[in-house]
C-alpha cells in the first residue's frame, strides 16, 4: 500500500472538507494575529501565547484534513 502515491478519488472526496479547513485556517490566522500583537504588548499573560499555538493548530488544519482523507482511500 506505501507503493500508492496517485489517488485522485481521495483528492475530490476531500474536497469539500477541505474547503471547510481553509475557512478554519483563514480564521486561525487572524487570531494568531491578534494573538501575537495582544503578548506583545503584554508578554506577562499567558494566556496569549496559549491563544496563538491554538491559532496555529487551526492554520494547519487543512493539510491534516487531506492526508486523512487521502490515507483513507485505498489504490
Amino acid at each position: 500500500m506505501a507503493d500508492c502515491d496517485c489517488r485522485p478519488l481521495a483528492f475530490l472526496i476531500g474536497l469539500p472538507f477541505a474547503i471547510l479547513s481553509l475557512i478554519l485556517s483563514l480564521l486561525g490566522a487572524v487570531i494568531w494575529l491578534i494573538g501575537s500583537i495582544l503578548s506583545c504588548i503584554c508578554p506577562c499573560c499567558a494566556c496569549f501565547s496559549i491563544l496563538a499555538n491554538f491559532a496555529m493548530e487551526l492554520v494547519q488544519v487543512p493539510f491534516k484534513v487531506m492526508e486523512c482523507f487521502i490515507d483513507l482511500i485505498p489504490c
